[in-house]
């Protein structure tokens, strides 16, 4: 059932997601409501929060469509949902506002397949990272992704090559300037020569450490079988796919970095996540076994979000 609901994209399934992820987190959030006497100014900031997801889902969505990052299903966002609602309880205005920026710079690397406006999206995508960068300067390693997909859509030149620089000193000079008029210059000094140290623990929680390793390990099986198809055809969408991959590895990359952002981290994952495991089970040609998929999923899921 779940499978022919979802192997169209059509707005029904885009608003069915979306209205159920929504009674997941008031059901998870809006207990404090009656258990601990929520005051009025927290169920406001809960109900702002529940915005910025929703707005998270629209910017995903113009994404993975705009970008035919998957086949014409809504697999991805059904992964997608499932994925951000098990991690729902996050409402650090900080973390949620890295996934937008994190969106918003996906937006323009992914849309480098298209040869319209291709010095604005790579200043742009400079410009997010720059931002990012303000808070986490380990985020400057997205620049990968900005080369590899400018390399695979277009090609190198110095104004290619110039421009993501430019776009992503510009945050950096504004603030630069901001500091220096308030006589504050240590503090940018200090956000970029603060150091970095490597971990090897990524997840101290074990209920968090059961599940992400447990996802881990069918996204890259997913994206094993995937591969071997896909990269296989030199067309538009086997660039997207590699891009994708590197993705993936990038942000799984930033976990060996000593920092308090793992939340942000994890959020980062879901998008290259959910699209790799759409395209895994696209693979598979029987509705049965796609059902059963999707169904282990969704049950894995509530399992983490209320017995595990």
């Amino acid at each position: 059932m779940l499978a022919n609901f979802l192997n169209k994209s059509k707005p029904i399934n885009f608003m069915g997601l979306m209205i159920f992820f929504a009674i997941c987190f008031i059901t998870l959030n809006f207990i404090a409501f009656f258990n601990d006497q929520l005051s009025g100014k927290g169920l406001l900031e809960k109900l702002f929060v529940l915005l910025i997801f929703i707005a998270i889902f629209f910017i995903y969505n113009f994404i993975t469509s705009k970008n035919n990052l998957t086949y014409d299903n809504s697999y991805g966002f059904y992964f997608f949902t499932l994925l951000i609602g098990c991690f729902s309880t996050i409402t650090d205005y900080k973390t949620l506002f890295f996934v937008i920026i994190y969106l918003l710079f996906l937006r323009k690397i992914y849309s480098l397949q298209s040869s319209k406006k291709v010095l604005k999206k790579l200043f742009d995508a400079g410009f997010w990272v720059g931002i990012m960068c303000l808070f986490e300067p380990k985020f400057a390693l997205f620049f990968l992704l900005v080369y590899v997909s400018a390399y695979w859509h277009q090609k190198i030149t110095i104004h290619t090559f110039s421009t993501p620089i430019i776009g992503f000193f510009t945050p950096l000079f504004c603030y630069f300037s901001y500091l220096f008029w308030q006589g504050n210059q240590e503090v940018l000094t200090s956000i970029f020569f603060k150091g970095f140290t490597f971990k090897m623990s990524f997840f101290t929680d074990e209920k968090e450490k059961i599940f992400m390793i447990s996802l881990l390990i069918i996204t890259f099986f997913a994206a094993f079988l995937k591969s071997k198809k896909a990269l296989l055809i030199n067309n538009t969408f086997k660039k997207n796919w590699s891009l994708l991959l590197i993705n993936f590895l990038v942000v799984l990359g930033l976990f060996f970095f000593e920092n308090e952002s793992k939340n942000t981290e994890m959020l980062f994952l879901l998008f290259p996540i959910s699209l790799i495991l759409a395209n895994g089970i696209e693979l598979f040609q029987k509705k049965i076994v796609i059902n059963i998929f999707l169904y282990l999923f969704l049950i894995g899921c509530f399992g983490f979000l209320f017995f595990l």
